[in-house]
């Protein structure tokens, strides 16, 4: 896809302060067509420059699949979308060795998942066998068909979204697929007056879905999205931060209310998490409420609640809450 005018690439070399302005560009530029939904864009972004996959999760009609349109269109990389559906096949996303008569052989067609940003519409309408073609894709960054693998592009980026489990039609993901993403976003309604700033800008002949009449244009490139990558990855973490994280994942195993805990894989995306959101604040080093900004986004679809837990109407949500209350913020570090 040819987008135009050309994307305003980030200083280089990268500093704290140009990562944190061409942090509020973009999440500016997709605030235009993402109306009131401000937080859930700044965490789309750090995703994308954690390198982690987000999982968006609301019933429909709340602007889900817009978000995710915005994005690539800020963006100067790849899109490609696939709509989940019951009878979708694990090859309809990956692709497969089609046979060219012509050629007299097999010849590979890549699927929709050979892309940079993909977007895993209503993912939890396909049975397991499909959603779990998405596994490898989402850690290794690769695809294996007959026992050749095949590297995805850099940057590489899933962005599901999903409707409430209680829909008609949904399937649950599995544990394994739910732990590869880095975040799971909860869209809810908008507010009375967020809601009335919506009608207003259609009562005006505003079309979300026209992003060059709104004016979102590109801000960066594929070549600006590594190198923000890049620099995330050399925000300081200091050791005392280390272990709050440990000591805050690990409580999630001993609560009185969880059945199964977070893995270490969660404690790995807080750290990445908390390092961008750091630069994005215009800082070369992770505090403590880098941590808390991010840790329900990082838990909330890792933890499976005891049933009796349930019945008394105790939520994931609550968990977290306490966790980050009793846990013990480090003053060193803070």
């Amino acid at each position: 896809m040819t987008l135009s005018p050309e994307p305003v690439l980030p200083p280089a070399p990268l500093t704290p302060d140009s990562f944190a302005a061409t942090f509020e560009s973009l999440a500016g530029a997709i605030s235009k067509i993402v109306v009131g939904q401000e937080h859930v864009v700044e965490e789309v972004l750090v995703a994308l420059f954690a390198k982690g996959h987000v999982l968006i999760e609301g019933v429909p009609g709340l602007g889900k699949t817009l978000l995710v349109r915005a994005l690539s269109r800020a963006l100067s990389c790849s899109f490609k979308r696939i709509q989940f559906t019951p009878d979708l096949m694990p090859s309809d996303v990956t692709g497969g060795n089609i046979f060219d008569s012509r050629e007299n052989r097999f010849q590979f067609v890549q699927g929709p998942v050979f892309t940079q940003l993909l977007l895993a519409d209503e993912v939890n309408r396909a049975p397991a066998k499909t959603q779990a073609a998405l596994l490898e894709a989402m850690q290794e960054r690769q695809v294996t068909i007959d026992g050749v693998e095949r590297a995805l592009p850099r940057p590489f980026i899933t962005l599901a979204t999903q409707n409430p489990i209680e829909s008609q039609g949904t399937y649950a993901l599995p544990e394994a697929q739910l732990d590869r993403f880095l975040f799971k976003l909860v869209i809810k309604y908008p507010e009375a007056e967020i809601e009335k700033q919506i009608l207003k800008l259609h009562l005006a002949g505003l079309d979300p879905a026209d992003f060059a009449r709104v004016g979102l244009e590109p801000v960066l490139d594929e070549a600006g999205v590594l190198a923000m990558q890049l620099f995330a990855e050399s925000v300081r973490v200091d050791e005392a931060v280390l272990d709050y994280i440990v000591r805050l994942v690990g409580a999630t195993r001993s609560h009185r209310s969880v059945f199964l805990g977070a893995s270490p894989r969660a404690s790995v995306a807080l750290v990445g998490a908390s390092r961008v959101r750091a630069a994005a604040e215009g800082r070369d080093f992770v505090v403590p409420d880098d941590v808390k900004d991010h840790a329900a986004s990082v838990l909330r679809h890792r933890l499976s609640l005891h049933p009796d837990a349930e019945l008394e109407g105790v939520t994931t949500e609550d968990v977290i809450e306490a966790l980050l209350k009793e846990v013990p913020v480090p003053r060193s570090a803070a």
